[in-house]
């Protein structure tokens, strides 16, 4: 007899802890990346992409857009800079 399937809301409250837990990595690391966009790293890295060359170029990016990549994590509500 197959394994019963995890039911949906198993397994998006066990994507959601692993989130959590990169988030928390992350944090620790300074990589000023939010939950949102490591969900996408992840999916990109479960999807086939080279961790290496993705985080190439998130730091390109980061060069190249330098205000974008800070403003989502500002800790001044009122943006004032």
């Amino acid at each position: 007899m197959p394994a019963e399937q995890p039911s949906a809301d198993v397994r998006r409250k066990a994507a959601r802890e692993v989130i959590d837990i990169l988030h928390e990595i992350a944090t620790l690391l300074n990589t000023h990346l939010d939950r949102q966009q490591l969900s996408y790293c992840v999916s990109l890295i479960e999807n086939g992409a080279n961790p290496e060359a993705l985080a190439k170029v998130i730091q390109q990016l980061r060069e190249e857009y330098p205000a974008s990549s800070m403003d989502d994590d500002a800790e001044d509500p009122a943006g004032a800079r």
